[in-house]
């Protein structure tokens, strides 16, 4: 069993005794968040188990799909509102309750009431299909680069099949931001469906969605391998600046950041890593970076991270430039004198595509991104890119 499910299981229980020892009359009990499969099972027969004369429960799924940085129009205005119960005159009765609160503001064609497998499973689903685009656009940008494709005119192309649409399909150094996952919830998601599957005997099952984590994984570290190449095959005592260490723009949460492990794999070469993040604080970055999980030695992380707090300050001296998170500032910084302080040659290396590259080469750096070669112009000259977008 993995921790963080092992984790949920323990609060789920948790919250259910508690529930079943203050409570002095019938309620229905909302399982809001997203928790493994047959959760309300579990909390239903804690309930039934530690009930008191008199006292009923209804359990309820009503999973959330809330987004960082915009759960509150997400909870104004969902796509779709999911609420599960069971399929009994109680249960019926209980899931047209909470559907009451809802068409409060949401119209009632949005909410969908089914059986309570039906409502944990298609949060699970939601969640592991999407991941599923991520990593199948990943995959292609592999692909791209060693043919000479643009993933992003790829992607263009394949979004516009009104069978498939255009959502996430940002290829991007891995799950995190608006092209991909990253927090906890996708990643622990697919995780639990891993984990519903082997339960249920799925092996096959339970490696199609393996491999979903798997290609994310093996994009996170290709980059960081791509780094090293670009960088003479080393990178041992080079200075290397990382702009971005959460898991997405406008958010301080490095929740299973793309950043983590691609700072990881570059100090495992022995590379002097200087990090900036308008969020993200210098605490936080070396609690993630010095995780039992993750890291064996504190101290040499130590040694090889320096936090900063202006990214021009960051990158003075650098061998190298790495976008991890797809923050908007890092499209206006003036380039040109970023080129002016780094060592040469000096390269950018654009994990979230973000950036004009043609605007970056004509400075004069050496720019790899995801999923394109780029082709070096003769023409060099000073370029400000404080209006790139």
């Amino acid at each position: 069993m993995d921790w963080g499910r092992a984790a949920d299981l323990k609060y789920v229980e948790s919250a259910a005794r508690m529930i079943a020892e203050v409570a002095n009359q019938s309620k229905i009990v909302v399982e809001k968040s997203t928790v493994p499969v047959k959760a309300a099972e579990s909390i239903s027969n804690i309930l039934k188990a530690n009930h008191r004369t008199g006292v009923q429960y209804q359990v309820l799924s009503n999973p959330e799909f809330l987004a960082e940085g915009t759960a509150v129009s997400d909870l104004l205005q969902p796509d779709r509102v999911l609420i599960g119960g069971d399929q009994t005159t109680e249960g019926r009765e209980a899931v047209e309750s909470l559907c009451w609160i809802y068409q409060h503001w949401v119209p009632k064609e949005k909410i969908i009431t089914m059986n309570t497998w039906s409502s944990e499973l298609s949060k699970l689903a939601a969640n592991a299909f999407l991941a599923q685009r991520i990593s199948s656009i990943n995959a292609m940008s592999a692909i791209c680069e060693m043919t000479g494709a643009d993933v992003t005119e790829v992607a263009h192309a394949v979004g516009t099949d009104t069978r498939i649409g255009n959502k996430f399909l940002k290829a991007s150094v891995g799950f995190g931001g608006f092209s991909g996952f990253g927090g906890s919830c996708f990643q622990k998601d697919v995780l639990n469906m891993v984990y519903l599957c082997e339960c249920l005997n799925l092996p096959e099952v339970a490696d199609y969605w393996q491999q979903v984590i798997n290609i994310n994984e093996y994009q996170k570290r290709r980059f960081a391998n791509r780094i090293i190449e670009c960088l003479f095959n080393t990178v041992t005592n080079k200075k290397i600046a990382v702009f971005g260490f959460s898991f997405k723009k406008d958010t301080g949460d490095t929740r299973e950041s793309a950043a983590i492990y691609v700072c990881k794999y570059l100090m495992d070469e022995g590379a002097n890593l200087r990090i900036y993040d308008p969020k993200v604080t210098e605490k936080k970055m070396f609690c993630e970076l010095t995780n039992p999980i993750l890291c064996e030695d504190p101290e040499r992380v130590r040694e090889l991270v320096t936090a900063y707090k202006d990214p021009y300050e960051a990158a003075d001296g650098t061998h190298a430039l790495v976008i991890c998170t797809e923050w908007d500032q890092f499209t206006m910084l003036e380039y040109t004198k970023i080129y002016e302080r780094m060592l040469k040659p000096a390269f950018i290396f654009d994990g979230r595509i973000i950036l004009d590259h043609e605007a970056l080469m004509k400075i004069g750096f050496q720019v790899v991104t995801i999923g394109k070669k780029l082709h070096r112009s003769n023409v060099h000259r000073s370029f400000s890119t404080s209006s790139q977008s």
